[in-house]
């Protein structure tokens, strides 16, 4: 199960912006994953609770904004939402496609105290 690294990944990146704020505790973190990242959310949530505990994000409150997945067609340049890495273009069919959104896997805030 990669999610657990993936908490690990979080705990580390949390960890070391509270001890750059000077804070001692994360009340909130905000992530984006994208529906093409190949993170499980189920599995994901399966792992924090044991990923998190006794570190800084132990008692934060966790957001989870989820990114669709977009695409533009390499021949065409026609933009859509897409599913899985490689669909064909609904306008002229190619699978020449450049992926736009959904892959992402980021902390995109934290509000820290203390």
């Amino acid at each position: 199960m990669h999610e657990l690294s993936i908490v690990l990944s979080i705990v580390e990146i949390a960890e070391q912006e509270t001890l750059k704020a000077g804070a001692r505790q994360v009340e909130r973190i905000e992530l984006e994953i994208g529906a093409l990242s190949g993170v499980a959310l189920d599995a994901l949530d399966f792992a924090w609770d044991m990923g998190v505990k006794g570190s800084v994000l132990e008692q934060a409150e966790r957001c989870i904004h989820q990114l669709p997945g977009r695409a533009r067609c390499l021949e065409c340049g026609q933009e859509f939402g897409i599913n899985q890495l490689y669909e064909a273009c609904p306008g002229c069919g190619s699978y020449l496609l450049r992926v736009l959104q959904g892959q992402e896997m980021r902390v995109r805030a934290l509000e820290v105290s203390g």
